[in-house]
């Protein structure tokens, strides 16, 4: 069963919340992350990316990024920005976006639930990118990103987070700068602890929404730090990391789009010939860009014009949870035999972009040089479930989440003395 557990958070004292509060390190680059931080020295972007704090040039996952990350951690300590509270808690963290409520328990899981498969993954992950947050990790000392995590409609835990959240006054409540709700409640009350703790002890498994990366990380750290420490019992900080997890009914994953730099040496007419092998291809007769309004159907902006894309019965195993998505669909019978995108993670001729960021980015990129454009489906949040209990992965780029979670708000520190 999965274990979830309370902590001690550092975290800002409430003047100081909105100012630390800072989107996720890779939801940007350092050029991004440094007009982020712009007027504003509190931001947890000089923790998460402190290459910032570095001169220009600096590079992302030298030692001097990683001393840089530790010592500023420790002046938000020091400056009486952030402080640890003085006993364990669960925290209740609650989104609003456009005009939809998610709302997360905040606390710690355990790194041998992702290591026996109790914590399900849906994603591979690069080795740089994770040896960077494992670094990141050991050598903050600390868990500075949470995990995204979900678990299966639980109506005792939705009831008991109902009823304390409407009964209650939150420590945090401000509307962050890409204009998305953030409120958060401190669980004070030892009981009502050990009910949340008790209701996540009896699912079976937790899944991993975003942050693959960061999960990998802190269960490396956990494991190095098991190795240096042979005796210890198990109940060490170390060995559990920073997560929310918010129930499947509350979220909603967001299409994840193509963009392909050239069509591998064919001609327009023979690339729209080739296309029609596998999908039904019409025109869209409009020039506004095309969002397909149901699974196995694409849009494509090839040529100035839209399409809508229909994959035709027999192209996919409906039966494979994995077969069956959308991207996998597109890969397998377009992107893979027709364009030669074999392995898209590391293709330089595909580029994705989330949903935020809407259609008109597919449209501004193909007319800034980009060939082909295809808009998608969102996989769905049952999709992503049925996959990671299959113990399958997904093709790479197969969900976008939003809102994402801030950083800063929380952090848990490794070792339990601190």
């Amino acid at each position: 069963m999965a274990i979830f557990k309370p902590f001690r958070a550092v975290r800002p004292k409430p003047e100081y919340a909105k100012a630390v509060a800072a989107l996720p390190y890779d939801v940007m680059d350092s050029d991004e992350a440094r007009a982020a931080v712009a007027g504003n020295p509190l931001s947890f972007l000089y923790v998460d990316k402190a290459e910032i704090d570095l001169p220009l040039g600096t590079h992302l996952y030298s030692p001097e990024v990683y001393q840089k990350a530790k010592e500023n951690l420790k002046k938000l300590r020091e400056k009486n920005i952030c402080a640890k509270d003085e006993k364990p808690h669960f925290y209740i963290y609650r989104q609003i976006m456009n005009g939809r409520s998610q709302t997360g328990v905040v606390g710690c899981a355990g790194a041998l639930d992702y290591i026996e498969g109790r914590i399900k993954r849906h994603e591979l992950t690069r080795a740089d990118k994770e040896l960077d947050r494992t670094t990141h990790v050991d050598v903050c000392d600390a868990n500075t990103g949470p995990i995204f995590l979900i678990y299966k409609k639980n109506k005792e835990l939705s009831d008991l987070i109902k009823s304390f959240t409407e009964s209650s006054q939150p420590v945090y409540d401000f509307v962050s700068d890409d204009g998305v709700g953030q409120t958060v409640w401190v669980v004070e009350d030892d009981a009502l602890n050990a009910a949340i703790e008790a209701a996540f002890a009896k699912m079976e498994a937790l899944y991993i929404a975003d942050g693959h990366h960061r999960a990998a990380s802190a269960v490396s750290v956990a494991k190095k730090r098991r190795a240096q420490h042979p005796d210890c019992t198990g109940e060490e900080e170390f060995n559990r990391f920073l997560a929310v997890a918010f129930p499947q009914d509350e979220l909603e994953i967001m299409d994840y789009n193509r963009l392909l730099a050239d069509l591998n040496g064919l001609g327009e007419a023979e690339f729209l010939e080739k296309v029609r092998e596998k999908f039904v291809l019409e025109e869209t007769g409009g020039s506004s860009p095309y969002k397909p309004s149901r699974r196995h159907t694409f849009g494509m902006l090839c040529g100035g014009k839209w399409y809508r894309l229909t994959a035709k019965e027999g192209t996919y195993d409906e039966s494979d949870p994995v077969g069956r998505l959308d991207v996998s669909i597109l890969q397998n019978n377009l992107l893979a035999p027709v364009l030669g995108i074999g392995d898209p993670r590391t293709d330089n001729r595909i580029d994705f972009v989330g949903g935020i960021r809407g259609l008109d980015e597919l449209v501004r990129r193909v007319e800034n040089g980009m060939a082909l454009a295809f808009s998608m489906y969102p996989t769905s949040i049952e999709e992503l479930l049925s996959i990671a209990d299959a113990e399958k992965i997904m093709p790479p780029k197969s969900t976008w989440f939003e809102p994402k979670l801030l950083s800063g708000l929380f952090v848990h520190e490794l070792e339990s003395e601190n």
